[in-house]
């Protein structure tokens, strides 16, 4: 039965699923799924492809079979099984005992609502879901055995696949094709041994494949992630973060690069794979020269829209812009408990470097995760004797270090009183040969103390006898730039950003309009 003949399969079940109460059929280019009830049903297109064989009856079975299977890693209660249908004496039939005809994967019904596409487009998405999804994303990756194929045989072949798709569209003009492509090589040549010891370390998984916002859905507050891809173990065995850059790159192409980058640091704290952040910008692009030459198919085929062309153009532009090298820098912001320093690190992050932005290196996260508890843990006052201080610096700094040296940035949050340990830090940044920029956030005892006793939840387990002992500080001379902490975040942030983001800013320098102690 190949796909012209599957019309009676799909009346067959547009008939049963009338009888449970309803029916709506949402096609795809490898899919038919009809929803009503409670219930959907997905019926896999009777096609051939290059990159997927459904051509007969066993092969949809055993598909549907495999897809349960995958996704019941990340959606165990959605994804119900498999429906066999078979031709009898009294025609189709759900399990009979006839002849096989077709197959479907049997699901629990979510409100299209609820997807994350469409939660972004009403502003619904926050950074309390964010941290939820990178929570689900490390669950997902944890559930598979390592693949060790040499990483750059992989990247290798999706260049081939997108230079061959770029070659066959007319949307996008011979020139800058060529340029793209060019790019590219350039950029896998140059990570060649970063892919392949990436394999070789266990990095590489069969994951999801296809780690869009389309593909998660919200249950309750929790996010669900179906729809792996499972008709091709290949697709899907990939690097597990250019798993997670499908993610990335959908939320930065959507307007939403704070949210991004909270995923990628979120993602990273648990999973402590920070030496692959480098690669994080190139896996991007190569996610958004798929999606570009994917919606360029599109308009080819006949789905040609203004909105369309203008979708697959900002893909295009967006990956040119992704495979260009941001050099990186170190920023430290210091400040005493309740200077927003941490609120302003988490924004800051995401509008300095390459991809999704720096990575953020929290003192309170750092503390937690080196006595093995929940960022949200509350520890005992013995957990901020000098020896457990100096531990937490100590790994921040040489972190910082590690990561600039591989042309990642780095926004560092720490209290920073003293000022061997101001000095620490740019000799860090120095060591890398990477420009430093450090702020300290100034701001009056009372509002630190107003701050400090309505702070509720997060890593800090700063208290106001804890910003007492602060206060009482020699902090000898401030060097950095001083800030004023009264001011709004969002106006900090972009402040420290433009500096940093200014050639001529390296160093700690005088900010305009700062106190430069």
């Amino acid at each position: 039965m190949m796909a012209g003949d599957q019309h009676k399969t799909r009346a067959f079940l547009a008939d049963a699923m009338a009888r449970l109460g309803g029916v709506q059929e949402i096609e795809t280019h490898i899919s038919h799924v009809f929803v009503g009830g409670g219930v959907a049903w997905k019926l896999k297109r009777a096609v051939r492809l290059p990159y997927a064989d459904f051509s007969t009856a066993q092969k949809r079975l055993v598909c549907c079979q495999r897809e349960v299977e995958l996704n019941r890693r990340t959606a165990p209660t959605h994804y119900l099984g498999v429906r066999r249908i078979t031709l009898g004496p009294d025609g189709l039939a759900f399990d009979g005992p006839g002849e096989l005809v077709d197959a479907v994967v049997e699901m629990r019904a979510f409100d299209q609502a609820s997807l994350l596409d469409r939660l972004a487009l009403r502003g619904k998405l926050t950074p309390p879901l964010a941290e939820r999804l990178a929570t689900a994303i490390v669950r997902l990756h944890d559930s598979s055995p390592p693949d060790h194929r040499p990483g750059s045989e992989r990247v290798a072949e999706v260049l081939s696949v997108n230079e061959a798709s770029l070659s066959q569209t007319r949307v996008f003009p011979r020139h800058e094709v060529a340029h793209l492509n060019a790019a590219f090589r350039a950029a896998a040549a140059a990570w060649r041994a970063d892919l392949d010891a990436r394999a070789d370390a266990g990095r590489v998984h069969l994951a999801h494949g296809d780690l869009h916002l389309r593909n998660i859905f919200l249950d309750g507050d929790e996010p669900v992630i179906f729809d792996c891809i499972e008709f091709n173990d290949a697709l899907a065995t990939v690097d597990l973060l250019y798993d997670l850059a499908f993610l990335l790159m959908d939320l930065v192409h959507r307007g939403l690069p704070g949210l991004a980058n909270l995923v990628l640091n979120r993602y990273l704290d648990q999973t402590g794979d920070e030496g692959g952040m480098k690669l994080v910008p190139f896996f991007m692009a190569l996610r958004a020269a798929v999606r570009a030459h994917v919606t360029a198919t599109a308009i080819d085929e006949g789905a040609d829209t203004p909105a369309r062309r203008a979708e697959a153009r900002a893909y295009f532009d967006l990956a040119l812009r992704l495979l260009h090298t941001e050099p990186a820098v170190v920023v430290a912001l210091g400040g005493l408990s309740g200077s927003g320093k941490s609120t302003v690190a988490q924004i800051l992050a995401a509008r300095i470097g390459g991809g999704a932005g720096a990575r953020y290196l929290s003192s309170d996260r750092q503390r937690k995760a080196l006595h093995g508890v929940a960022p949200e843990t509350r520890l005992p006052p013995g957990a901020y004797g000098p020896e457990s201080s100096e531990q937490v610096y100590r790994a921040i700094i040489e972190r910082a270090q590690h990561l600039a040296a591989s042309g990642v940035s780095v926004v560092a949050d720490a209290v920073f009183a003293r000022p061997a340990e101001r000095r620490r830090i740019a000799a860090a940044a120095e060591a890398a040969l990477t420009p430093f920029h450090g702020f300290w956030l100034d701001a009056p005892a009372a509002l630190l103390r107003a701050r400090v006793a309505s702070r509720r939840g997060g890593p800090s387990d700063a208290t106001l006898s804890v910003l007492e002992t602060q206060l009482a500080y020699e902090l000898g001379p401030i060097t950095w730039a001083q800030l004023d902490a009264a001011s709004r975040p969002e106006a900090l942030a972009e402040r420290i950003a433009a500096v940093v983001r200014t050639p001529s800013g390296n160093g700690p320098g005088h900010l305009p309009g700062s106190n430069p102690g």
